[in-house]
């Protein structure tokens, strides 16, 4: 691995919790790592230790093999080889964007720093506007030429914290894409922090949950959704609800028994010994329910957002649980109104019953 964080710990005086508390991950060569939780989790606490801007009580960062942090060592961030885009861009507004991309590699000799300018600037799809001023870009294109200037000094590693969260929804999932093919074409090592999902699907090779200072899991995006490793990551990654449910064996069979009826023939369901007496809850995502005007199961509809091709319905079955469904939009039910709906699960993911504790892995 090219980036190797090791139990990782970091403390903020006055405080009885780490803000970082036993971080293990790793991140390969060329790949994108993503942190991505709610607001106090430590994401962006852990960038900045990697970045060398906190101090680490215990664990290591090793950066290419060498360790840059540690309880007993700490490199200094200039001598990390990495490079950093921040939340608010940093650009100087005296500055026009050759001047700010080339801030860097002032090292270099004239004619060698004008010719990296040009080559990132390219790069980044803003070639030719070295003269203009961070006044006369858009928001998208202050932050390409942010990533542009910490691009320039070729650094080993390269960390993003928050870049889009200062544009507007539609630019931030499309920035996120351009940002991400941009990163491929430098060949860049890059670890990115973001509390929005979309975000951290389009950019990230591998994604982190984390909350409360721990990660949760790291893997892909697919990985998260379908095969959370703790409740916590089952309930903040996508839509779904956690219905009660008991395991019973028929023959050589497992039957998941729900409040929208019996689940048979799905894959990667635990036994019922798994949990007292079977019984267990269940995670039932919105493209797991489907609206079938003709299925016994009925709920009532109290919620509707509008997605465009679709409406995310929140449901109340007969006997008060809540499930959550990806209806079509021409499919236009009002609130209030009572629809057929079956559950189409092709996996389980269980958890133990009534377990509050974000940490309480699947069966």
């Amino acid at each position: 691995m090219f980036v190797e964080v090791s139990q990782l710990r970091v403390r903020y005086p006055g405080r009885d919790r780490p803000a970082v508390d036993q971080v293990s991950f790793g991140l390969r060569a060329g790949d994108i790592g993503v942190l991505i939780g709610p607001s106090g989790c430590g994401k962006t606490t852990l960038l900045r230790a990697v970045a060398g801007l906190e101090p680490v009580a215990s664990g290591e960062v090793r950066i290419g093999g060498q360790v840059v942090g540690s309880a007993s060592l700490h490199v200094p961030p200039e001598s990390r080889r990495i490079g950093m885009v921040f939340q608010d861009y940093a650009l100087f507004p005296h500055l026009d964007v050759g001047h700010n991309v080339g801030f860097g590699i002032h090292h270099l000799p004239r004619a060698q720093r004008a010719a990296r300018v040009a080559e990132v600037l390219e790069l980044v799809g803003l070639g030719g506007i070295e003269r203009r001023h961070p006044h006369e870009l858009s928001g998208g294109q202050q932050q390409r030429v942010a990533l542009a200037r910490a691009l320039a000094p070729q650094p080993q590693l390269l960390l993003l914290d928050e870049p889009f969260s200062n544009l507007d929804v539609d630019l931030r999932e499309r920035l996120a894409h351009e940002i991400r093919a941009i990163l491929k074409a430098a060949t860049a090592t890059a670890l990115f922090v973001t509390h929005d999902q979309l975000e951290a699907f389009a950019t990230g090779d591998v994604i982190g949950v984390m909350h409360e200072g721990k990660l949760h899991q790291w893997d892909d995006a697919y990985t998260l959704y379908h095969r959370p490793a703790t409740r916590f990551v089952a309930d903040f990654i996508g839509h779904g609800v956690f219905a009660p449910a008991t395991l019973r064996e028929e023959g050589e069979q497992v039957i998941v028994q729900t409040p929208l009826g019996d689940l048979a023939d799905v894959a990667e369901c635990p036994l019922p010994t798994a949990f007292e007496s079977g019984a267990c809850d269940v995670l039932l995502r919105a493209d797991d329910i489907v609206h079938d005007d003709d299925a016994p199961v009925k709920a009532e509809i109290v919620r509707k957002a509008f997605r465009g091709s679709e409406f995310l319905y929140t449901l109340r079955l007969a006997g008060g649980q809540t499930v959550l469904a990806h209806v079509p939009s021409h499919h236009d039910h009002k609130i209030g109104e009572w629809i057929g709906i079956r559950a189409e699960v092709d996996h389980v993911v269980t958890f133990a019953r009534n377990t509050n504790a974000a940490g309480s892995g699947p069966a």
